[in-house]
């Protein structure tokens, strides 16, 4: 048996492990969502307690995995009490992971089908998490009068502006919903800039042992308040979030 076989065979072997706990860790912490919801329904409107644990549930995913580290700074600059716009750059389905141990309170904006994921989209969908269908306007619609009401009932909305991940961890051009949505709300922008999780999880690869050394950054709030009043103000505002998150990955 040659080296590369045996190194194939542990490559197969760590991520038969690895899939194993995620999925034991996926039925276990649904069933206790589940409690949760149930408990806090009557005084937690929000959802923000179920919310916690499920950054808890995410960050399990991320803790298990020895390939993966993660070094978080800026936090100085949130108010954890305050509704914020939060726009992310994507270069894996391991950013997820990545926003949901920041622990910030915060509703997602995702994708319409990962609401139909078992465990995971039935989670999303009792955090009461927004869904958007791609290239459909009156979705689109729909998804920015949910974001309006969550960010007026005091919680944070997170999206990921480029619309899809990055195939070479470079910017792709921004969609303008989330920053026409801070200018109408008057909610500043809260940019976070994630670096490393390119290789994490590529992209068409349920491969988990690559060796990824991650860092998220949270940049300081952008007040919306200067661009409001202006037909140009979203679009401006979009470019300007773009050139600080860009200058923070270069």
């Amino acid at each position: 048996m040659g080296p590369k076989l045996l190194a194939t065979i542990g490559i197969v072997v760590v991520n038969i492990v690895l899939w194993f706990a995620y999925f034991v860790i996926v039925v276990v912490f649904f069933l206790g969502a589940l409690v949760i919801f149930v408990v806090t329904l009557p005084f937690d409107s929000n959802k923000r307690i179920l919310h916690l644990y499920s950054c808890l549930w995410a960050s399990m995913y991320l803790w298990c995995n020895p390939y993966w580290s993660l070094r978080k700074r800026g936090f100085q600059h949130v108010e954890r009490d305050k509704a914020y716009v939060i726009v992310v750059n994507h270069q894996s389905i391991a950013d997820i992971l990545l926003v949901f141990n920041t622990f910030l309170p915060f509703k997602w904006v995702a994708k319409k089908a990962a609401f139909n994921l078992p465990f995971l989209g039935w989670n999303m969908r009792l955090n009461e998490y927004v869904p958007i269908e791609r290239g459909d306007g009156e979705s689109r619609e729909k998804c920015l009068r949910a974001c309006r009401e969550w960010l007026a009932k005091g919680a944070s909305v997170v999206f990921f502006p480029e619309g899809t991940r990055s195939k070479d961890g470079n910017l792709i051009p921004f969609k303008i919903g989330a920053f026409r949505l801070a200018v109408e709300s008057g909610h500043d922008i809260l940019p976070i800039v994630i670096r490393g999780s390119l290789h994490a999880i590529p992209i068409r690869s349920l491969l988990l042992h690559r060796k990824s050394r991650m860092s998220l950054e949270v940049l300081p709030p952008i007040p919306v308040h200067s661009y409001q009043g202006n037909p140009t103000g979203a679009e401006s505002l979009m470019n300007h979030v773009r050139i600080m998150m860009k200058s923070k990955l270069s």
